[in-house]
C-alpha cells in the first residue's frame, strides 16, 4: 500500500518487529522471518523522516518541496523507508488525559523465564496497553498503560496483569506528569 494511502487511513504497515530478546527469555523455535539489511540513510532520507515525525499527514507534495525532490522521488523515498521497516507506521500524538484516560503509569514485569513471547501476547491485549518493552535490570518488562482512572488501573493490575501466570511479580508506577518529546518544528530531532 502506498505511504501517502497509509497516512490517510491511520493503517500501520507492518507494526513493528518484536524487540531482540535476551537468550534466556527466548524460547527454542523457529526464528521469525529476517528483515532486509539496513540501508544507510542519506540527508534525503534523514530530511523526509523529520517531517513525517513532525507531521505524519504531510502529503507527498509537500514532502517533496521540502526536501527538494520530485514528487516521484519523494514517494519512492518514502516507500522504500516503509519497505525496509525503518518507518513502523503512521499515527497520531495522543493527549490521554484529554482522551478521557487520565491515569497513566508504567508498570514492571519480573516473568517466568522463556515466557516473553507469551506475555508479550497477553499484554498486548490489554485494553489501554501503549508500549511494551523487554529490558534488562531488576525486572524484566516494562509496560506503558493509560486507563480512564485510578480504580480501572487497580483492576488492570490485580485482576488481568496478575492473573497471567506467567507474571512473577509487578510494581506500579503512577505518572503525575508527562511531557511528549516526539520532533517538533522548533527542535527537530537527530537521526544518525
Amino acid at each position: 500500500m502506498a505511504a501517502e494511502q497509509m497516512a490517510g487511513t491511520g493503517e500501520d504497515p507492518g507494526r513493528a518487529a518484536p524487540p531482540a530478546t535476551a537468550p534466556p527469555l527466548t524460547p527454542p523455535g523457529p526464528e521469525p522471518a529476517a528483515a532486509p539489511p539496513a540501508r544507510p540513510l542519506d540527508a534525503i532520507d534523514r530530511d523526509i523522516l523529520r517531517i513525517l515525525q513532525t507531521d505524519g499527514r504531510a502529503s507527498i507534495r509537500s514532502v517533496a518541496e521540502r526536501v527538494h525532490v520530485s514528487r516521484a522521488n519523494a514517494y519512492a523515498r518514502i516507500n522504500r523507508l516503509v519497505e525496509d521497516g525503518v518507518i513502523r507506521g503512521f499515527g497520531a500524538r495522543v493527549d490521554h488525559e484529554r482522551a478521557g484516560q487520565g491515569a497513566s503509569a508504567y508498570i514492571t514485569l519480573k516473568i517466568v523465564q522463556n515466557s516473553w513471547r507469551t506475555v508479550r501476547e497477553q499484554l498486548q491485549a490489554l485494553p489501554g496497553a501503549t508500549h511494551i518493552a523487554l529490558v534488562s535490570g531488576d525486572f524484566d518488562v516494562l509496560l506503558l498503560v493509560h486507563t480512564p482512572d485510578n480504580r480501572a488501573l487497580r483492576e488492570l493490575v490485580l485482576t488481568r496483569i496478575q492473573s497471567i501466570p506467567e507474571v512473577l511479580s509487578t510494581r506500579t508506577l503512577l505518572v503525575f506528569e508527562e511531557t511528549d518529546l516526539g520532533p517538533r518544528p522548533d527542535r527537530p530531532a537527530e537521526l544518525a
